[in-house]
């Protein structure tokens, strides 16, 4: 039976091994692996959510094991550490609790297809001190910490600003893209839900949000009109937004740019850069770019290897206008489905396909204030740009085909339903 172990439970990997455990692996054609660091799986564009309290990860995360069950997969527990081509297999690292006693020892895992699908990570380009003092959202545990950060700040500010009228909370965001953009909108809605919930003495005035772009504009996957709505909608919150602005250093006190001001922040978030994990760069002779992504050939298969595939943000593919495919959450879908299908293809002894990636537009969700985008993309030849309720519509249904992907449409329907009463039953934000 052929062995086809996919490294990685995020968007692409997880609906990889949810359409091949229930292709293949039902029928014992074959037998699915799926290996992750984790034990639950969150869709990676909701993290800024959960780093504010605006989504309960504890509620919409999604059971690896209980998933591997009901779609006839295995699932593995570690983290990837090393290739080995010749042998065909992969090396997962032990594993140590809290009290750094061994839980597992290093296993290896062998296999006749590898798909690999890690992800991405933020890149800090090397700035000084940005890992020491900088949060990161690269995953669910690190939006777990950043909100008991921000809780815990804030309770600090409001008793500040009870006996000081003139205190300022300073928070800072390094990258104006949607991650960046979309967790500024989000703390304002953080602020004044808390301030509903009893923690009032800091006012709408005293919460200062600085985004720190290096570039012209924010946004600049979006046309420049809906990056121009976007940055309205941001300095009516009263969000400041510096464009090019460069990080030279990130110190206790704040962000030093190469021009030597110092742009002062109680909590720091950088949400700049993308870049596949280190040790993607040691797998055993397999072709990398300076980020450490894996290069790709048009069928997803790796340069060097054709019994090894990369999909979503730790791939590269050049397109044939140059460019390479972008790392978002739709290109891995695509890229899951594609490679689906052309394993489906190997096994009936066919020729691959090649991959071309479907701009299907973008969209920014400025929390409940506004939500810009555009739609389509190049699958019209041009952009359909879509603000306000349309746009927001959009935005919720490209959870929910997620969702759809994984679950089938009986069981995203209820799980809608069931998110429409938690609503009703559940603080509007999590509060702890």
């Amino acid at each position: 039976m052929k062995k086809i172990v996919i490294v990685g439970g995020g968007a692409g990997g997880l609906e990889l091994a949810t359409q091949l455990g229930k292709k293949l692996g039902k029928r014992k054609k074959a037998q699915v692996k799926l290996v992750d660091a984790n034990n639950t799986h969150l869709w990676k564009p909701l993290l800024h959510e959960v780093a504010t309290g605006s989504l309960d990860s504890g509620i919409d995360e999604l059971s690896y094991r209980a998933h591997a069950y009901n779609h006839h997969f295995i699932f593995h527990l570690g983290r990837m550490s090393g290739l080995d081509r010749a042998e065909k297999e992969i090396i997962l690292e032990p594993m140590y609790d809290e009290e750094q006693h061994e839980v597992l020892p290093e296993r290896r895992l062998s296999y006749d297809l590898l798909i690999i699908a890690v992800g991405s990570l933020t890149n800090d380009f090397g700035t000084k001190g940005a890992q020491q003092f900088c949060s990161f959202l690269d995953g669910r545990a690190q939006a777990d910490h950043f909100h008991q950060k921000l809780l815990n700040t804030y309770l600090k500010a409001n008793n500040t600003a009870k006996n000081s009228g003139d205190f300022k909370l300073n928070i800072g965001i390094v990258g104006a893209g949607a991650t960046g953009v979309e967790l500024a909108a989000e703390l304002h809605n953080t602020a004044s839900q808390l301030a509903a919930y009893g923690l009032d003495q800091l006012k709408k005035d005293q919460l200062k949000v600085t985004i720190i772009e290096a570039g012209e504009r924010i946004l600049p996957a979006l046309p420049p009109r809906l990056s121009a709505a976007a940055h309205r909608e941001l300095s009516k919150l009263g969000v400041e937004v510096k464009n090019q602005t460069f990080i030279s250093e990130v110190t206790e006190e704040g962000f030093v740019t190469k021009d030597g001001d110092l742009i002062p922040a109680e909590l720091k978030v950088w949400a700049a850069g993308v870049k596949a994990p280190e040790w993607v760069a040691q797998l055993d002779g397999l072709e990398t770019n300076r980020v450490n992504q894996l290069v790709v050939k048009p069928t997803l298969q790796t340069n060097t290897d054709d019994d090894i595939f990369a999909i979503g943000d730790c791939s590269f593919m050049l397109q044939e206008d140059g460019k390479p495919v972008p790392p978002r959450a739709q290109a891995a879908h695509q890229q899951a489905s594609h490679v689906y299908k052309n394993i489906l293809l190997l096994n009936e002894g066919k020729l691959l396909k090649d991959y071309i990636y479907q701009d299907k537009g973008s969209l920014v969700n400025l929390s409940r204030y506004s939500t810009v985008g555009s739609l389509m993309g190049n699958l019209t030849g041009g952009s359909m740009m879509v603000e306000g309720r349309i746009a927001r519509f959009v935005y919720i249904s490209l959870y929910r085909l997620h969702q759809v992907a994984l679950h089938g449409y009986f069981r995203t329907l209820l799980m809608t339903l069931s998110g429409r009463i938690n609503k009703v039953i559940r603080p509007r934000l999590k509060l702890h």
